[in-house]
């Protein structure tokens, strides 16, 4: 009930039956083609922009059930990979290993958060020093952009209050991009 009035207070569809097509709507995130299925599904636009809002369950063969939820918003503009996460202490062993993020001059920053992209620059245009005082400042969520979209998930489900603050989070990103960025990525 909950959910289904924060969509509608954002103007948003809400549907809690069982949505299958997800991982082919979204083939770029990994996370959605696992052959599970999306549920509790908001779609619609904020601020021009589309979104999907759901929790999704997905059950291997032996495996216990996974749920986690998770809100996609679409660019406008092509992107290029990028993901933001918290840091873990296993990222400190996997540094060791070899397998190393990307370090920003905010020790702060990287600290509390791990970034990979095949394209070092373009994580640092997306990650300024203001983009980075403002992910300090906001919730924790994965974050991942594919071609034109951007998703935020956890790795469980959300409380409807999260649905939100994860769109507020993408969107907090979007606004930050340089306008030199926009432009290139437009053209």
């Amino acid at each position: 009930m909950a959910l289904a009035a924060w969509a509608a207070s954002r103007g948003l569809a809400f549907d809690p039956s069982r949505e299958r097509q997800m991982d082919e709507r979204y083939p770029e995130f990994g996370c959605l083609r696992q052959g599970g299925y999306a549920y509790n599904v908001i779609l619609g636009h904020v601020g021009g922009r589309p979104i999907s809002a759901f929790d999704y369950r997905w059950e291997a063969a032996g495996r216990a059930r996974v749920d986690f939820s998770a809100v996609i918003v679409g660019a406008g503009v092509p992107l290029k990979p990028l993901v933001i996460r918290e840091g873990h202490f296993f990222d400190k062993a996997g540094a060791f290993l070899g397998f190393d993020d990307i370090d920003f001059e905010s020790t702060e920053f990287s600290k509390a958060f791990y970034v990979k992209s095949p394209d070092r620059r373009w994580a640092f245009d997306v990650i300024h020093q203001a983009t980075m005082e403002f992910l300090l400042a906001s919730p924790r969520f994965t974050l991942e952009f594919q071609g034109s979209d951007v998703i935020a998930r956890r790795e469980w489900t959300f409380k409807p209050e999260d649905f939100e603050a994860a769109l507020e989070v993408i969107e907090g990103i979007l606004q930050r991009l340089p306008e030199s960025l926009l432009r290139e990525m437009k053209g």
